[in-house]
Parts: structure tokens; sequence; C-alpha cells
């Protein structure tokens, strides 16, 4: 071992020469014909050093071979395994017998990863119709979205035509391949016409596996698609495959669909209509005929072409058929979810990755105080314009949500996807930017007139001073003040206040109109960062469903912010200062209550953010009036309309129900409950926007406003009861 080991130590040791004698030898690349002092005479036969009297040609070949390895070895020995000279020189059968070795030992390890993470015990079990219902909090089923399916197809029962339009455009060599076809992605790259992936392939991707493009999932869905058809015939390969197939519309299934799109069996299926359905399988939402009948009808036309190209239909045939009739009757029987479930359904996609697994979730949703939320926004006078509310815990947990006023009319969410200006209400980053930056409530800042510079902002109604405190200056709105305080800390502070409270949309640098709310955000962004004051944690996420309990380290490694209890009481001292002596006394409760006033440029936009309620009772709510077209509002400010709504939300979700009501048990089978439809009992009365309410529990209540002080009168059983802002 030691012999081995010094043969790699380069001091000390003695060459190859010295130790191995044998190693030197000379060798004779050709033999003499004797000594040139032979007897010229001598008449004995040549014989060679070979003792032959020929020369031994195999003999000199053996010699120079081992010549040559000498010398290779010689050269080898003077080269370490780092360097590329010392492979290059390998043979090219040894690196080719290695080449092989290698992929055939990578491809047995892939094979045997498949096999493990493919799910291919799942591939022969029945596939379930996707359906996902949303419940509240108190198990009321709000919203369920699920496929419109139908009963598995018979494939005996269909007739040929239908067969041969779905196997000439998806997959023409179906029953003549083993689950995946070199062919077939060979014709569908040159020509164009058909898909590289066969109906197997299909059937195991849109029914087993995730739609992620990746070649470990193109390798699975061929894995799982050589086990189908080791294991399924290949009639019971398409019988699934166009069972569970998806034709748009939101429709599984060849049944479902022929009946969604032409009110008729399978089984009785014409030519045309047939030749369509086969045409919807590559691009169902692109070519549903009932909203996209043009791009239908010229996929058909490939289809049919397909069909007299496979063989199964003439020329003349295929020039005679008619265009099919569309005839799709409206199904009602699936109820589409609200706002606040059109929210929360992408959400649910996030929570899990089951495909066909019909789930049940429990979001956030407060049902009592949803409806709560519907009767506010739905009496207020709003005439033309919409309104949007977002109701959360200080955690972000959503219990209540408006998108608009009426749900089936326009399903556009105003709290989450309108992108709107926030006025004045941004101007607590500004403010907080100030007490962080070491000011107080009490410190003087500028309120007269801005004269000079490119940028002049007025205050609202001319109202200026020489100046006011901050306290004063956030609860009076000042333009000027917060603009002045804006260009005095940088824009770049205020930037950083608005992004560490959770505020995502774009905030142009060096903008001094940004302290003013002229960047848009949505709603439910803007609610969600003042979340994070009345938590003193942030930025808060808003959330549809139950985030888990944060464990050890999560909360280790959290990199959540929040203030010092002097900046934060500061603050809070002049949120309040705004509600009960500023822009948002129309606001006001009668326990303490936090909130700023927005309004943009024209009354384009009115807004109301505030929160109130102590410990579980904490709400955080934002409330927004506006045009969906962006023009202004007739008089709308902050502190008038949405600042009611707010008020009137906070006092009945705050305040204990006049009845106990039991809690009802989850059912998620049972009906699903309206969330932003106005209730019946609600009859107008007149056109100033007087209600007669009729409510289970509460009576009869008279909603009327006079000289703009909304009232409310009320007769239960404990009597009558006038209800007003004081």
């Amino acid at each position: 071992m030691a012999s081995r080991f010094s043969r790699f130590w380069p001091f000390g040791r003695k060459s190859r020469a010295e130790t191995d004698p044998s190693d030197n030898r000379y060798f004779a690349l050709e033999e003499p014909y004797g000594s040139s002092w032979d007897d010229e005479d001598d008449d004995d036969d040549l014989v060679y050093r070979s003792g032959t009297p020929t020369p031994d040609y195999d003999a000199w070949d053996s010699q120079l071979d081992r010549v040559d390895r000498k010398v290779a070895n010689a050269e080898r020995r003077k080269q370490r395994w780092w360097q590329p000279r010392y492979w290059k020189q390998r043979r090219k059968r040894w690196w080719a017998v290695r080449i092989v070795a290698a992929i055939f030992a990578l491809f047995i390890a892939i094979v045997a990863w498949l096999a493990i993470t493919a799910p291919l015990s799942k591939s022969l079990e029945p596939i379930a119709a996707p359906q996902i219902t949303l419940l509240a909090a108190d198990g009321t089923p709000i919203a369920r979205n699920g496929a419109i399916t139908d009963e598995p197809i018979d494939l005996e029962a269909l007739p040929d035509h239908v067969v041969e339009s779905f196997i000439a455009i998806e997959d023409r060599r179906f029953f003549t391949h083993w689950g995946v076809d070199p062919r077939g992605i060979a014709r569908a790259m040159w020509t164009g016409v058909g898909g590289g992936s066969t109906i197997t392939q299909q059937l195991a991707k849109n029914s087993f596996l995730t739609p992620e493009r990746s070649l470990s999932r193109k390798a699975r869905e061929a894995l799982i698609a050589f086990w189908l058809e080791t294991w399924l015939t290949k009639e019971e390969i398409l019988e699934r495959y166009l069972s569970n197939v998806y034709f748009g519309d939101n429709v599984y299934g060849l049944r479902a669909a022929s009946l969604h799109y032409f009110y008729r069996k399978p089984e009785n299926l014409k030519p045309e209509q047939a030749a369509m359905l086969a045409g919807l399988v590559q691009a169902p939402s692109r070519y549903a005929p009932t909203r996209h009948y043009d791009r239908a009808e010229k996929r058909m036309q490939l289809v049919v072409k397909s069909m007299v190209a496979a063989g199964y239909l003439t020329q003349a045939e295929a020039d005679a058929m008619p265009k099919p009739v569309i005839d799709a009757r409206a199904k009602n029987d699936v109820p589409t979810g609200t706002y606040f479930a059109d929210w929360a359904l992408p959400e649910v996609r996030k929570l899990s990755d089951a495909g066909y697994t019909s789930q049940t979730y429990t979001t956030t949703l407060d049902s009592r105080l949803q409806a709560i939320a519907r009767r506010v926004t739905g009496r207020a006078k709003l005439g033309e314009a919409q309104v949007a509310l977002v109701a959360m815990r200080p955690d972000g947990e959503v219990v209540a949500m408006i998108g608009g006023k009426d749900y089936a009319k326009s399903p556009f969410n105003r709290a989450t996807q309108a992108k709107r200006q926030p006025g004045s209400t941004f101007k607590l980053f500004v403010y907080l930017a100030a007490l962080e930056a070491g000011m107080e409530p009490d410190d003087p800042v500028d309120n007269t007139e801005i004269v000079a510079g490119s940028y002049r902002p007025k205050n609202s109604r001319g109202n200026y001073s020489d100046s006011l405190t901050l306290e004063e200056a956030f609860a009076q709105s000042s333009n000027v003040a917060a603009v002045r305080l804006f260009n005095q800390l940088g824009d770049e502070a205020v930037r950083n206040t608005a992004r560490d409270l959770g505020l995502n949309s774009p905030l142009p640098a060096g903008d001094p109109s940004v302290a003013l709310g002229s960047s848009t955000v949505t709603l439910l962004e803007l609610t969600a960062a003042y979340a994070g004051i009345a938590a003193n944690s942030f930025p808060v996420e808003p959330r549809a469903f139950e985030a888990e309990e944060e464990g050890w380290f999560d909360w280790l490694w959290s990199s959540s912010g929040s203030l010092s209890g002097s900046v934060h009481d500061d603050l809070e001292q002049m949120l309040r200062a705004a509600v009960n002596k500023g822009t948002g006394r129309a606001a006001m409760l009668s326990g303490p209550n936090y909130g700023k006033t927005g309004t943009t440029q024209n009354n384009r936009d009115a807004l109301f953010v505030g929160y109130a309620g102590e410990g579980e009772n904490e709400l955080v709510v934002g409330v927004w009036v506006g045009n969906d077209d962006n023009t202004p509002l007739d008089g709308v400010t902050g502190g008038g309309i949405p600042a009611r709504i707010w008020r009137d939300f906070m006092r009945q979700a705050l305040g204990a129900p006049e009845r106990s009501r039991p809690t009802p048990k989850a059912n998620p089978s049972g009906p699903v409950q309206p969330q932003d439809v106005p209730d019946l009992e609600d009859i107008p009365i007149g056109e100033n926007g007087t209600r007669l309410r009729v409510r289970e529990g509460e009576g009869v209540t008279l909603t009327t406003e006079i000289e703009g002080v909304p009232i409310d009168i009320r007769l239960d059983e404990d009597g009558l009861n006038i209800d007003t802002p004081d």
C-alpha cells in the first residue's frame, strides 16, 4: 500500500528508469539480415532473428503496439485526471460504451421516480365532478361553484360519426398506438392539424395531473398513458375521455355538452353537431359557440376536413354538411357566488391542488355583518352612483364585503378590482411619517395659501389660517398643510411609510400630489392599511379564510412591523379628532372611534375608512362611493354619505343582537343564501329615499331623512323608538 502511495508522492522518489530497468529496453523495428562480416561464401540459408527464413510481420506489429502503449502510458503519467487531455486520449469506443450505460441508468432512475410519484392508482378510479362550496363562518352556504356534468356515455350507443369526429381531430391513430404516438406528434408539427398529445395522454393530463408546464409533468403524463393502455381497453379509455373532457361554459363531458349546446342527447347528435363539439376540445373557452360561434364554426370546418383526410367522410358529404344551430338553455341549478365569493374562490385554489374533488371551505364571512352591510348600503341615497364596503378584523379576516349596488346587474367588484384615488384618506401616511420623524400632535404647521411653485393645491372652501397644530390640520383635512409636510419630510419617507403599511400600488416619486391621494389604490388595500394601525402590527394581508396559528419559528422570522407606543397613541388621537371634531363628524359613535374622510378632485370619489370596537368586536371598515365612469358626484364628500354608511354599519355591527338566534350547523348541501340582493321586505316610499322595512326580530322600521339628517323610526315589541345620529 505504501509503495502505491509513493507513486503519487513527487518528492524523494527515484525515476521509473532507475526502479524498473525492464521498462527501458529498446526494441528493434526491423530484424537484421545477419552480420556484415559474415563469410560471403557461406552457402547457409538466410535466417532472421525470429528463426524463420521470412520476416515475422505479426511479431513486428505486436512489438509496435507495445511501443505505442509504452509511449502513451509514459505520456499519461505526466498528466492529471482533471486535465482535459487525460480524457481526450480515451478511445471513442470507451466513451460510447460508458455514455450508453449512463443514459440507460438515468432512464431507469427516471422511470423508477415517475412510478413512485405519478398517481397511477388514481388513474383507474372514477373521476368526481369538480365542485367547491363556500360556507359563512356560521355554516351557511354562501356560494357553490361547480361544473355542469351528466351521466357517463356508452360508446356502443353513440353513432359512428360522433366517435369519428373526435378521433379524426384529436388522435387519428388512437386504436393503433400504445398511449404515445410519435408519428402523430410529427404530423401535428408538420401540418398543424391535430394535437401532439394522444387521447390517452389528454385523459391522463386533464384528470390526474396539475396543469403545470414542465418536462416532469409531461413524463408522468406519458407514464400514466402507458399504464392506462395496459389496464383499460381502447373503448374504456375513449368512454372515460368523452365523459370527462371539458367543452367550455363550465361543462364537462359529452352528454352534458350536447344537452347544453344543442339540447340533444349524444346518442342523437347530428354529424355537424358532433363535428362542432369535437372542435371545442382544443380551446373550449375560445371556441364556445354560445359566445364565439364564428370561431366554433371555423374550427368545425377543420374537423370536417380531418374526417375527409381520415376517410370517414367523402368530400361531397363534407360539402353538404350544414352549420349546426345552437339551442342553449339556461340551467340555474348551480348558484353563482357573490362579491365575496368571487374574491375568495381564487384563494381556494391556492389552498388545494385537488382538481376533481368536491370540497367545502368555511370562510371568514359573517352572515349577520354581511346582512347589515347590505342594508346600510341599500338604503343610502346614491342615485346613479355605486358603492363598495369592506369590513375586516384587525388581523385581516374579511367579515363583510359589498362590491356594488346589485351583483346580478354588475358582478364587477369595486372593493377589490376598482383602483380609485383615495383622496385625503392617504394623509394618514403623511402624518404618520411626521410623527415618526419626531413631530407631535401639538406642533404647528403652516396653513396659509400656497402661492409659489408649479403645484398650488387649495383648501376646501378656501379655509386658511396662519397655522394649525398637526392634530387640527389632520382633523380639518388641510391640503396645504399636508403638502408642506410632504415636502418637508421628503417623498421617500412618505412612500416608505405607505409601503410598510401594505400599500402595493404604484406611488410616483417626486410628485407632491401623492400627499393628497392622487395615486390609485383598491378599497381592500386601503382598508388593510388602516387595519395595520388598529392592530399596531403591519402589513395586514386581507384574507377570506382563517389563518393557521403561527408557530414559534414563524414568529421568530416574522417581518411584521409596529409603531412605538407614543407614536401609535398620537396617531389614534389624531384619527379620533378627525371623527369627533373634524370632517368625519357624521361618523361619530358613542364609544371610541377612529377614522379619516377622503374626497378626490371634483368629487369623483368619496371615502371614509376607520375602525371602532374593542377586543374580538373590533372592526375596520372602508366605504367608497363613486361613479363607474369617473364622473363627478353631485355634492357628495367623504364626510357625507360614506361617513353615514360607516356609522350605520358600526352601530348595528357593534350593538348586541336584539334576539339571540341559534347558530346553524354547517350544511354544505343546503341552499345557497343570497348575500348581495336587496331584501324583498324593503318597500320604497316616495322619491326621496324613504323606505319601509320589515324584519323578523326588528319590527317595522321607517327610514327617512329630515334636512339631510337620517332618522330611523322603529316600531317593535319595546314600543316606538327614534334613532338619530346624536
